[in-house]
């Protein structure tokens, strides 16, 4: 079936600045579709569950789901509902709703790994054109790689939004023609909001959805990816349509590309010179690259 036809136009704001960390949190927590189960990342991410849609009786209409075990998190505990052993996966104070329940840290991970979530919502270092994400380490040997639950939640969430500033504090643009940072899925990235613009990552290109405080000409001025303009309100921005380019597509006939797509440092690629084991969790990557050895070293990547 033919896709309708497509307007492309982007709504631009600018008649004001960017968006603040508060007003991009409401804008994502807008955007989640009522009665999806969802995760909320470590860091800004986790301001989204003060902003999420509620139904006609005033609760809130999305279920949250939590690493260290918890189903069915509310807004953040502040004064006396503060409680010190209620805390989502960033020691935050939280709060539960009616029904809510807990289990076990392996169950929590046995359902982000089993596909049962609907979105999460994570920060990233770097995002690639192609849905690519980075947001566990930087390189740097300085640096301390903290991973988390990360790489689950971005190979088992249903869509994967990120959270992010659009350029880092010497101006570079984080939305990248292809990564430069460790990896930590490949082509998993739905959407990304950032404080200057939102886009949509689809296989023919990245979509801008709306700008904040510059105008669609200047942002494409600034990020070296070219970017095409999309009314929010046609069909062809699902966001899974993207996974069509591994369907159908053997294993060894796409471990090439994984391979060549992983630029790591030497943390990153199974190699003679690199014995590691990638993190069991992410799972699906993980039978990609052990069964396909790359013939070069990781730092000629």
């Amino acid at each position: 079936m033919s896709e309708p036809a497509i307007e492309h136009t982007a709504i631009e704001h600018t008649g004001r600045g960017p968006l603040s960390t508060d007003e991009l949190a409401a804008v994502i927590g807008h955007d989640i579709p009522a009665g999806s189960y969802v995760n909320l990342g470590i860091g800004q991410p986790t301001k989204i569950a003060d902003y999420l849609p509620t139904d006609e009786n005033g609760n809130q209409a999305v279920i949250l789901h939590t690493e260290n075990g918890m189903l069915g998190m509310g807004p953040t505990a502040t004064g006396d509902a503060i409680d010190p052993d209620l805390t989502n996966a960033g020691k935050v104070p939280v709060t539960e709703l009616p029904g809510a329940s807990y289990f076990h840290h392996a169950d929590s991970f046995a359902m982000m790994r089993g596909g049962h979530l609907d979105v999460c919502v994570l920060g990233a270092y770097q995002v690639a054109a192609n849905g690519d994400l980075a947001n566990w380490h930087t390189g740097r040997p300085e640096d301390i790689p903290a991973v988390g639950g990360a790489m689950d939640l971005a190979i088992g969430a249903k869509d994967v939004y990120v959270m992010m500033t659009l350029f880092t504090k010497q101006g570079d643009a984080k939305l990248v023609q292809a990564c430069t940072y460790p990896l930590t899925g490949l082509a998993c990235v739905s959407r990304v909001y950032t404080d200057y613009a939102t886009f949509d990552i689809l296989t023919d290109g990245v979509h801008v959805l709306a700008t904040y405080g510059i105008s669609l000409a200047d942002l494409r001025d600034r990020v070296q990816v070219k970017l095409l303009a999309l009314a929010r309100t046609t069909s062809a921005s699902s966001p899974r349509v993207r996974l069509a380019r591994y369907r159908g597509v053997s294993r060894k006939a796409r471990a090439p590309a994984i391979q060549a797509r992983c630029r790591s440092s030497w943390f990153g690629l199974p190699s003679e010179s690199n014995p590691i084991l990638l993190k069991p969790a992410n799972c699906r990557l993980s039978r990609h690259m052990a069964a396909y050895r790359p013939t070069t070293s990781a730092s000629s990547l």
